[in-house]
């Protein structure tokens, strides 16, 4: 009789705790439960969460690398804080790979891709309308996802993923200002418009449009002090 095979339920219910655990505590950073420059108590956390520390640490490591959370020498875990200069070169490269994604879409997309689309941006528009700022996040990626599949920048997308979270930290900033929700409509129907129409300079304008449109809005909100330290 061969050897027992170690389980593979333990090991599936660790890391499905896990990621609850890490979807929890990005969205907390991402609506400002946890403000910038906070430290990040691992006791404190494993009271809140009612998980143990290894689970705690390992989501805090993830979040470092998502650009989330920064380790201060002598401090431990806190909330990263964003800077202007950041933000900046974030948009630069959203603008570049957005809009030759958006060019590429208008390339190759169908009416099924269309429809697709459109759902994304309905979906966002009402998420908007409730003021339900995760429900416009998420959409907004799916979105994304859509307009970079495809285009068949798959790579590009990659890219796009690592920067993800850093992204969203920037979209929880900017959704909540005075209207945004009416100019980002509007801005990401332009870039439909053109995809549908299959004006590919079109839709990469327009997505370039919109990305620098958003780096103005978070570059003065950054500028301004909206995204206030916590210490």
């Amino acid at each position: 009789m061969s050897a027992a095979l170690p389980s593979l339920k333990v090991e599936r219910r660790t890391t499905t705790l896990r990621e609850l655990v890490l979807e929890k505590m990005r969205a907390a950073i991402l609506d400002a439960h946890f403000r910038p420059g906070e430290r990040l108590v691992e006791r404190s956390l494993c009271e809140e969460l009612g998980v143990s520390r290894t689970v705690v640490r390992e989501v805090l490591r993830h979040l470092e690398t998502e650009g989330l959370v920064d380790s201060i020498p002598n401090q431990g875990p806190i909330v990263a804080m964003l800077d202007a200069r950041t933000a900046a070169e974030i948009y630069e490269i959203r603008a570049l790979l957005e809009g030759e994604a958006a060019m590429a879409c208008a390339q190759y997309a169908d009416e099924q891709t269309f429809v697709e689309l459109t759902v994304c941006l309905r979906t966002i528009e009402a998420a908007f309308d409730a003021q339900d700022h995760q429900a416009v996040r998420e959409s907004t990626t799916a979105f994304y996802e859509r307009m970079f599949s495809v285009g068949k920048k798959h790579v590009a997308w990659e890219i796009v993923q690592s920067l993800t979270a850093r992204i969203n930290r920037l979209r929880a900033l900017t959704i909540a200002s005075d209207d945004r929700g009416r100019q980002a409509v509007h801005e990401m129907n332009r870039i439909l418009d053109a995809i549908q129409s299959g004006d590919q300079e079109g839709a990469r304008d327009a997505a370039v449009a919109h990305v620098q449109r958003v780096a103005e809005i978070a570059g003065n909100l950054l500028d301004a002090g909206r995204e206030t330290s916590a210490q």
